[in-house]
């Protein structure tokens, strides 16, 4: 089948270029792995020659002349060419933003435990004061909420940050019944329970979505697997495939995986892209990073 794409002389804009660019892709997704594979080394190999011939130009360009290196990344394709080869690093949001992306990084499971936090103050240059809401505000194990959740956070997206102080936070030792902080366990953090072992079919596949994740749990046996449901050939769900002697049949195009390594025997250069499993008594339980 002959694709119309436009040569490269044809080229008039930068919208242009993308459109041809798109139009590669979808041709190249079409093609089966090892094509694919080929595209991708020689893409690579490419970038590389490509970050080089970028990297000694930018050196030269340094030497002769700052402001004219400073003029050319103004163009915002020369910028984002560069930050694509990570020859140059976009600048961080502003110090706001990023306490608040990192308290919005907890927040879930604070909410888990019928809690939250919210920003108080910023008090330069070092220290965020915050504040625990709801059950964390009064917990005792609200201390470690602070130390293991909410400061870890926020020192991880702000290392300039050195001091995170809760203005409500206080050791309280009453026995208060079986309260821990969700950040008690650090661990245990990402896992959450999907199943129960009964619901996954002994030599077979129970498709499951989480937070719009498509997934298929296998069990063998005392054996059990987390995948992504998603076929490395065209991105095909793979919960319709044939299950027989642990060998998963894709029924789109034929493509087989060992369910117990997710190796696929089609291309044994690829695997399918698993999740960490574990059981407690009788939920499984699969980690989602």
């Amino acid at each position: 089948m002959t694709q119309n794409i436009p040569s490269s002389d044809t080229i008039k804009t930068l919208e242009e270029l993308v459109q041809q660019i798109n139009k590669y892709e979808e041709i190249i997704s079409q093609w089966d792995k090892n094509q694919q594979v080929v595209v991708e080394g020689l893409k690579q190999a490419v970038e590389a020659l490509h970050k080089e011939a970028l990297t000694r130009l930018i050196r030269s360009v340094k030497q002769e002349s700052l402001s004219a290196l400073r003029h050319a990344v103004e163009d915002e394709i020369v910028y984002g060419l560069l930050c694509y080869h990570e020859l140059i690093k976009p600048p961080k949001p502003p110090l706001e933003q990023r306490i608040h992306q990192a308290l919005e990084s907890i927040r879930p499971g604070l909410k888990s435990h019928n809690g939250d936090v919210e920003l108080v103050n910023i008090k330069l240059p070092d220290t965020v004061e915050v504040q625990l809401l709801g059950t964390c505000s009064n917990c005792p194990a609200s201390t470690l909420t602070m130390k293991q959740g909410v400061e870890e956070a926020i020192k991880t997206y702000c290392p300039e940050i050195t001091k995170v102080i809760s203005i409500n936070t206080k050791n309280n030792n009453k026995n208060q019944g079986n309260i821990e902080s969700p950040f008690a366990a650090s661990e245990d953090a990402g896992w959450i329970a999907l199943a129960n072992v009964d619901e996954i079919p002994n030599g077979g596949i129970l498709p499951l979505e989480i937070e719009g994740l498509k997934l298929i749990l296998v069990r063998n046996n005392e054996i059990i697997k987390g995948y992504r449901n998603s076929c490395m050939h065209l991105a095909m769900p793979l919960d319709t495939g044939d299950v027989e002697k642990g060998i998963l049949t894709c029924l789109h195009h034929g493509f087989k995986y060992h369910l117990e390594t997710g190796e696929c025997l089609t291309a044994p250069e690829i695997f399918l892209e698993s999740y960490p499993v574990k059981r407690v008594r009788e939920r499984v339980l699969v980690k989602l990073e």
